[in-house]
């Protein structure tokens, strides 16, 4: 089970690899420094401050509120695909109900 993460702390942890990576040779050294001091995992870091510059529009992908629309829709065509298949079995039950030569 994935460990979870306090909010603030992935907050400042990302605030901080971008106010700061200026002052390393390379975002992964940056990265890896503020993964360390925060006590969090470089590879999850990585891909927070990927996806919050993904937010903030300075990179190409998916943004997290385009993220969670689309997981809402799936469910939301899950859960109406399940009504239309119990809607479809009750129309064929009463369907043969009805049928006269069934009586």
């Amino acid at each position: 089970m994935p460990k979870i993460i306090d909010p603030q702390v992935r907050n400042r942890a990302v605030r901080l690899v971008l106010e700061h990576r200026a002052e390393y040779s390379s975002t992964a050294k940056a990265i890896a420094a503020v993964a360390r001091q925060e006590g969090v995992g470089a590879e999850s870091l990585r891909r927070w401050v990927l996806q919050a510059e993904i937010d903030a529009g300075d990179r190409d992908g998916q943004t997290s509120e385009e993220h969670a629309e689309i997981r809402r829709l799936k469910a939301e065509n899950k859960r109406l695909r399940e009504d239309v298949a119990i809607l479809k079995a009750a129309a064929t039950f009463f369907a043969g109900e009805l049928d006269p030569r069934n009586r």
